[in-house]
């Protein structure tokens, strides 16, 4: 939110109260916290205390290398949730801060990074430094707290103000006559000259946000709008640092737009929590945040299979599904999940969880036949709104089970299903209706839900089963909707058996796997677009991501559908889904089939090291498609690059935008980088490459000093056993005792099937196969110098080249 007009004055009519003058500060050793009270003027004498705003100022360390910082106003405190829920994978060690105070400062000493708040009269600010070094990562001076008070008119083009579902005359019938001023509280942070922005969640425009004003406010917008599905309030600084601004409703960030040298972040009510977290490198950055916020759940290893949709808006049935099933069998384009979209229930009754006998009569045997046939897994599109034409409307109704208006009506609105209202995922009663649908479901035969839209939540006028605040809610109900829905599964199915296709999300909503990145138009703009989106999700702390391979508005021409083929089969989860048109291949000519064909069994040899990534995802929260910064942040070259990324930590992916008579250009970090494709495609960087590629060609490099197994050709399936007859590629290895480990997955959750090791010894390559072992005759394969050393089969745990 913008506060002042220009660098010297206020927007007309702020009152804007900074935190100046400290007043009295409180140290409790036993909890590592540290309160001050905070005046907002200079206080030289007693007079000086009459009147005037106070703040309290709360600094305290939840864990090594984090600092939390809360900033309150006493006045019109709403303490109603909810609340982010932190350090849910159990609790961990209590770190025990070194607190000292001297005159005029007092140190927070949190392990990697130390809090220095200046408490001298007139210089009040907090510094955050390395406890090593004593470097700057970034500081909020004088004056850069302040609780304010703004004109109502200043706030009307707020994100959650200009909404659709605020200003729908369905939606929100009889609004409230506006308050005179809205609080804030606000707190600005140091951008240094060259540092650079990151994350905030999936936002499509730049992936570098300085310069930008984002509104954490969920909204469904497509991926070609400043509006975004997954709104996540936490970012990283190129100079080693995160924040997350621990807040469930509206936060407004100005990245070096309201003062060029600040970011600032302001939340409409009374207090303000953020906590800064020390890296210093990204994936560091985003182990911790992860660890406050929840890893990733493991996905299932049929997941990273093949997705097909029937498409939103298109005509089918049985046959239909059971044609494309067959027609990518025969063109060796196995699918492993089969996703029905809405029209598996009757038109106007989203959601009724009952299938439209006309086409589908008997679903459970249907299920179960192509189950058998073809292999596959079957999801199902939902959401948590009811059609009132749905045959379950007046069970939620009369149950109590809808967000309600605070007349004690439920909501209703006729946008999207005809006076649809929406699930009340805060009354218990609620969930279990929710639930029951859904178990419903499963027993058919269904193993997965997309759960699709949870971001036009209405929070004027309304009121919630517990209490909650609904300005809060609105962003915390994609968070609370695919928690149930993932809950749901995960009982069924068990741990590291659930998963979700999911399109809303809020902090702490990676721990509900897949997200995918919602509405694109079917051009090379918004591939890139999705691209973006998907990189700036991943630096949000969301370890997996996929999109509507061609895109979903429009149809695609073949070379777009081809293009974007191969970009989505090297990501996480690779699905092919359109509105008005079907994405089977064969549409797009023989040539794009051959074209999915690879890329597909590219991705299922690759399931080795892949799931081993989702294991570190999981585990360590590093995401698997990540934007090149996060890996090689010491490289300026990587700084804004937003068209390529790595694939986990050895593969280098460069998606092309372009025909295959223009050139594409991509770059190549320092170091020898092998073609994935052709070993004698060596390029040795840092370098720039401009090149024609073809359509059944993408740009895959294998970072040296890696090892990269490789399952048989010709699977057809992403989930079998990754120590039977795999091949293993060692890459570089070529100075005297240099050396690479890798673990195999079992591919059942995250056990580990063996260790990998190989080393330089007098110019051979020694592998060594540890904590377990490969099943028969494996391969080994050396790459040195662009050269295939040679290929040896190879038995037992011992092998050298």
């Amino acid at each position: 939110m913008k506060f002042t007009d220009g660098q010297e004055h206020l927007r007309a009519g702020v009152k804007r109260s900074h935190a100046v003058d400290v007043q009295v500060v409180r140290i409790l050793p036993e909890t590592s916290t540290v309160c001050l009270t905070v005046a907002s003027k200079l206080v030289k004498h007693r007079g000086d205390t009459l009147g005037g705003p106070l703040l309290d100022v709360t600094l305290s360390v939840p864990t090594e290398g984090v600092i939390g910082v809360k900033i309150e106003h006493r006045i019109e405190i709403d303490d109603r949730g909810p609340t982010t829920e932190l350090f849910p994978d159990g609790p961990v060690t209590k770190y025990v801060a070194n607190i000292a105070q001297t005159a005029g400062e007092v140190t927070i000493d949190a392990g990697s990074i130390t809090a220095k708040v200046s408490t001298d009269q007139e210089s009040y600010g907090i510094r955050f430094v390395t406890t090593s070094t004593g470097a700057l990562l970034t500081a909020s001076g004088n004056k850069s707290q302040a609780v304010v008070d703004a004109p109502y008119k200043w706030t009307v083009n707020s994100a959650a103000n200009t909404s659709c579902v605020t200003t729908d005359p369905i939606g929100n019938p009889n609004p409230s006559a506006p308050p005179p001023f809205v609080k804030y509280v606000v707190n600005e942070l140091q951008l240094t000259a060259g540092e650079r922005i990151y994350g905030l969640g999936e936002h499509f425009g730049p992936m570098v946000k300085n310069g930008q004003v984002i509104a954490m406010w969920n909204q469904d917008g497509g991926t070609s709008s400043q509006q975004a599905y997954k709104c996540i309030p936490f970012y990283m600084s190129s100079r080693g640092y995160g924040i997350f601004v621990d807040e469930r409703g509206e936060v407004e960030f100005e990245v070096g737009a309201e003062r060029a040298s600040r970011v600032s972040f302001s939340v409409p009510g009374a207090s303000l929590q953020y906590y800064i977290i020390h890296g210093p490198t990204p994936l560091a950055i985003l182990e911790k945040y992860t660890l406050m916020t929840g890893r990733p759940a493991l996905p299932p290893t049929w997941t990273f299979g093949l997705w097909l949709s029937t498409s939103f808006t298109t005509n089918y049935d049985e046959e239909t599904v059971r044609g494309f099933l067959e027609g990518m069998r025969k063109r060796d384009c196995d699918v492993r999940v089969f996703h029905f979209d809405p029209y598996w229930m009757k038109k106007w009754e989203w959601c009724s969880f009952a299938f439209d006998s006309d086409v589908f009569p008997n679903p459970s045997a249907y299920f179960a036949s192509i189950k058998k046939e073809y292999g596959i897994k079957i999801c199902l599109w939902i959401n948590p709104y009811i059609s009132s034409y749905s045959p379950i409307y007046t069970e939620g109704v009369k149950g109590g089970f809808f967000i309600k208006r605070a007349s004690g009506k439920p909501w209703q609105w006729d946008t999207w299903q005809p006076g649809m209202s929406i699930v009340d995922f805060t009354n218990p009663e609620a969930c279990a209706w929710y639930a029951s649908k859904l178990e419903a479901l499963l027993d058919l035969g269904v193993d997965t839900f997309k759960t699709d839209f949870g971001e036009r939540i209405p929070h004027l006028d309304i009121a919630y089963h517990d209490g909650s605040n609904p300005a809060k809610m609105h962003n915390a109900y994609a968070f609370v909707y695919n928690k149930l829905v993932f809950g749901v599964l995960e009982k069924r199915f068990g741990k590291h058996e659930a998963t979700v296709f999911a399109r809303s999300a809020a902090a702490g909503g990676q721990r509900f796997p897949v997200h995918w990145g919602g509405d694109c138009e079917s051009t090379f703009e918004a591939m890139a677009e999705t691209l973006r989106g998907g990189l700036s999700l991943t630096a949000s702390g969301f370890g997996f991501s996929s999109h509507d391979i061609g895109g979903f508005e429009g149809l695609p021409p073949a070379h777009i559908y081809m293009r974007w083929v191969a970009y989505g089969l090297f990501s996480s989860h690779s699905r092919l889904h359109g509105s008005s048109s079907y994405r089977v291949p064969w549409n797009y000519g023989e040539d794009a089939s051959r074209v999915l064909a690879k890329f597909l069994d590219a991705k299922h040899r690759l399931m080795p090291y892949l799931y081993g990534e989702a294991i570190k995802a999981h585990t360590l929260g590093h995401p698997i498609q990540r934007a090149m910064f996060i890996d090689f942040p010491e490289d300026r070259n990587t700084a804004y690059l937003d068209r390529q990324f790595m694939f986990g930590s050895s593969l280098l992916v460069a998606p092309v935008f372009a025909l295959d008579t223009e050139e594409t250009e991509f770059y190549i970090p320092s170091g020898t980088w092998t073609s994935f494709w052709d070993p004698k495609d060596v390029i040795c960087g840092p370098l720039w490459v401009r090149r024609k590629v073809t359509y059944d060609d993408l740009p895959v490099f294998v970072k040296e000093d890696s090892i990269l197994p490789l399952g048989k050709a010709g699977m057809g399936r992403p989930d079998y056993d990754y120590t039977d007859g795999i091949d293993v590629r060692v890459y570089g290895l070529e100075k005297e005792a240099s050396s690479a480990t890798i673990k195999i997955p079992l591919g059942a959750g995250i056990k580990q099937a063996a260790t990998l090791e190989a080393t330089n010894k007098e110019g051979k390559v020694e592998l060594v196969v540890s904590d377990g072992s490969l099943h028969g005759k494996w391969t080994l394969t050396v790459i040195q110098a662009g050269k295939t050393v040679r290929s040896i089969d190879c038995e037992g745990n011992k092998c050298v080249l």
